[in-house]
């Protein structure tokens, strides 16, 4: 009784500690990583180290960036170094799939999809989590005449994904919210709890 007691204890320790141990432990790792950036100039210039110093410079130069992407100069710099990127082989493959998982995460492709649904792909029986984009322009829908729905089929990760026109009864609108829908996406199906739904 005492060691299925203790056992008990244990195993609820490590399910209330460890997630605080890992948040912990990513926050000093990424602290330490953009402050490790700039450590070795801060300590040639400054002549011994300054911790933390070279965190804050970064935060400020992310800020300066944004200040600066969202003016109608910055715009124009930006749409010139995109150029550049795209042109050079390796780093083209490199910068175009971090932008596009960046990109996804903004309130304006968040507020591009709709709904979430489930769609039968790869086959019949087996479902993946998809998200309507609006619907299929009116002379696509004539050629085919079925009543179609544009489908956005993100990958795990999300780095790329899948445009697809399906026809309106073979898709399941389900009640998540997108955020939710990203949240099990992101997760590869760990986080698999929606707030907003309660079972029937």
């Amino acid at each position: 009784m005492f060691w299925k007691l203790l056992r008990r204890y244990f195993f609820a320790g490590i399910l209330i500690l460890l997630p605080i141990i890992i948040t912990g432990y990513i926050i000093i790792f990424a602290f330490n990583l953009v402050d490790g950036i700039l450590r070795n100039l801060i300590q040639y210039i400054a002549g011994r180290p300054l911790p933390g110093l070279g965190f804050l410079i970064i935060i400020v130069l992310i800020i300066f960036a944004g200040a600066v992407g969202t003016n109608v100069f910055g715009k124009k710099l930006l749409h010139f170094g995109d150029g550049i990127f795209q042109r050079i082989p390796i780093v083209k493959t490199i910068y175009t799939a971090t932008k596009q998982v960046m990109e996804a995460f903004t309130p304006q492709r968040r507020a591009a999809f709709q709904h979430v649904v489930m769609i039968e792909y790869p086959r019949k029986g087996v479902y993946s989590l998809g998200f309507v984009t609006g619907e299929a322009p009116a002379e696509i829908e004539d050629k085919v005449q079925d009543d179609l729905v544009n489908v956005y089929l993100p990958t795990t990760p999300p780095t790329q994904g899948y445009f697809l026109m399906v026809p309106r009864q073979d898709v399941n609108f389900l009640e998540m919210s997108v955020e939710d829908g990203f949240k099990l996406l992101i997760s590869a199906g760990i986080i698999t709890s929606a707030p907003s739904y309660q079972k029937k």
